[in-house]
C-alpha cells in the first residue's frame, strides 16, 4: 500500500547523505520533499500541515548522535512523528465485556464490509477461542446475506438465518438474544451500505446500534477509496460513536493516504488492516510497525508471526527427516515449499515485510509472485515418476512441461537448474544443522510461542 510514498521519503532522506550534520536549510529542503510525497499519496491537507511542522521542531531541536548520519537521524524523527500520526500505541481490541461482545460494522457499499465480518470471526476463533454468530442486516441485498451466510462457514462461525420480511433492526435484535441463549462470546453485525452517504443509511445504523448496544462501532473504510473515504468516516464519526476503524483492501494499489489521515479525521484508532482477499488476510493494526514500513525499515515482526501462522510444522519435519536420512529433495518436496509461500500471501506479502534496502534486490514481488506460479504449474506437468527422478526429464519431456504449463522450454531449464542448486543445499544442510532443526521441531516450529 505504502510503495510510492516510501520510494518519495527514501529518496528525500537519501538527499541528506553526504552533508555533515543537520541544519535548518537542509531540514527545509527535506521536508519540503516529504510535504509533497504526503500530498502526492493522498493524505489529508491538514495532516501534511500538523505532520510536517511537528517534524520540523523536532528535527531543529534534535541533538544529534555522533554515531549517526543527518539521514539516519531524520529516520529517527520522521518515524517518531509517524507513530503519532497513525495513533501512537497499538489501539488492541477490547475482548474484556460480559459476553456476548456485540461488534458493529459500518460503510459504505464496496469497502468490504461483508468480507471483514468473516476476517474478524476467524481471527476470533482462531486467535482468542471465540464462540462468533454472524448475522447481516442488509435485506436490500439478498446477495449480501447469503455471501455472509457461506463465509461463516468457510471461517466455522455461526450463521443467525434473516426472517423473511424482518426489519434490520428486529433482525439484529434477534440476533442479539440467539447469541445470549446460544452462549456465544461474539456477535458481529453487518449493516448494509449505501454508494455514497445519506440520511436513510445513517438513521438505519444508529437504529441498529441503539437495538443492540454494540460494544464495538468499527467504520469499515476502503484503503484506495481516497478523499471520498474520509468524507464517509466524518459522517459516519458524527453520527456513531465509533470505536475504531477498519481499513481494508490495503494490500492493493493505494497511495497510503487514508492510514494516514483517517486517525485524526474521526480521532478513532485503526484497529485492524485488511491485507488480502482470503479470510485470514486480517492484521491487527500497530502504529510502530506500520511507520516502519512506510519508512522502508520492513516489518520483521509480522514476518514471522506470518511464518508461524502459514508454516506446516508437519510438513518441516518431514522433509528435514527426509533428508537427514539421506534420502533426495525432490519436486515433491519443492512444491510443497512453493505452496507455504503462497500460503503467507505470494512474495509480494514476503518482500512487503523486509527492509527496503533487502527487498529492492533482485525481481519485483508481482513478478516474483508470478514465476512462483509457473513453477508450480511445470512442477504440475510432471509424471509422478518425473518428481522424483528429475534425470529422466530430457529435452523431449522438457518440451512438454513447458506446454503444459503454458511456459517456454527455458522456463523449465531454468526451473531444473534452481533444483539443483537447492538439492545441492540440502546436502550441505544435512548433519549438525539439520539436527538442530529437528530438535526444534519436537517443540513445535522454531521460535513460535
Amino acid at each position: 500500500m505504502f510503495d510510492q510514498l516510501t520510494g518519495r521519503l527514501g529518496k528525500a532522506i537519501a538527499a541528506l547523505r553526504g552533508r555533515g550534520r543537520l541544519s535548518e536549510d537542509n531540514i527545509a529542503e527535506t521536508l519540503r520533499e516529504v510535504r509533497i510525497a504526503l500530498l502526492e499519496a493522498d493524505v489529508a491537507l491538514p495532516v501534511v500541515k500538523t505532520f510536517i511542522e511537528a517534524a520540523r521542531t523536532r528535527a531543529l531541536g534534535a541533538e544529534v548522535a555522533a554515531s549517526l548520519s543527518p539521514g539516519q537521524a531524520l529516520i529517527g524523527i520522521l518515524h517518531k512523528e509517524l507513530v503519532s500520526v497513525l495513533g501512537g500505541s497499538a489501539a488492541g481490541f477490547a475482548l474484556n465485556v460480559t459476553p456476548p461482545l456485540v461488534v458493529l460494522l459500518a460503510g459504505l457499499q464496496g469497502a468490504g464490509k461483508t468480507t471483514t465480518a468473516a476476517k474478524l470471526a476467524r481471527w476470533l476463533i482462531t486467535t482468542h477461542r471465540k464462540r462468533v454468530l454472524l448475522v447481516s442486516t442488509d435485506i436490500r441485498r439478498p446477495a449480501a446475506i447469503l455471501q455472509l451466510e457461506r463465509l461463516a462457514a468457510q471461517v466455522q462461525a455461526d450463521f443467525f438465518p434473516v426472517p423473511a420480511g424482518a426489519a434490520p433492526v428486529a433482525i439484529a435484535a434477534a440476533a442479539l438474544e440467539q447469541a445470549r441463549r446460544g452462549v456465544y462470546d461474539v456477535l458481529i453485525v453487518d449493516t448494509a451500505g449505501r454508494l455514497h452517504v445519506d440520511a436513510e443509511l445513517m438513521a438505519e445504523a444508529q437504529a441498529i446500534d441503539n437495538a443492540v448496544a454494540a460494544h464495538q462501532r468499527l467504520f469499515v473504510v476502503d484503503a484506495m477509496a481516497g478523499q471520498d473515504a474520509l468524507n464517509a468516516a466524518k459522517a459516519f464519526s458524527a453520527t456513531l460513536e465509533l470505536t475504531g476503524v477498519i481499513l481494508t483492501k490495503a494490500d492493493g494499489d493505494a497511495r497510503g493516504g487514508v492510514a494516514l489521515s483517517v486517525r485524526q479525521v474521526t480521532g478513532k484508532p485503526i484497529v485492524f488492516l485488511g491485507v488480502g482477499e482470503k479470510s485470514e488476510a486480517l492484521e491487527p493494526f500497530d502504529p510502530e510497525r506500520v511507520a516502519q514500513r512506510i519508512l522502508g525499515m520492513g516489518d520483521v515482526v509480522a514476518l514471522v508471526e506470518s511464518v508461524q501462522r502459514n508454516i506446516d510444522t508437519g510438513e518441516a519435519e518431514r522433509l528435514a527427516r527426509k533428508v537427514a536420512g539421506g534420502k533426495r529433495f525432490d519436486f515433491t518436496d519443492l512444491r510443497s515449499q512453493l505452496e507455504q509461500v503462497r500460503r503467507m500471501g505470494g512474495m509480494s506479502a514476503v518482500m512487503d515485510k523486509l527492509p527496503s534496502q533487502m527487498a529492492g534486490k533482485g525481481m519485483a514481488p508481482d513478478q516474483a509472485d508470478l514465476q512462483v506460479r509457473r513453477q508450480i504449474a511445470m512442477i504440475d506437468s510432471m509424471t509422478p515418476g518425473e518428481r522424483r527422478t528429475p534425470a529422466l526429464i530430457d529435452g523431449s519431456r522438457r518440451r512438454r512441461i513447458a506446454r503444459g504449463a503454458g511456459a517456454q522450454v527455458q522456463d523449465v531449464n531454468r526451473l531444473l537448474k534452481q533444483f539443483q542448486d537447492m538439492q545441492r543445499m540440502m546436502k550441505q544442510l544435512k548433519g549438525g544443522p539439520l539436527r538442530r532443526l529437528l530438535g526444534g521441531l519436537k517443540g513445535g516450529f522454531p521460535g513460535a510461542t
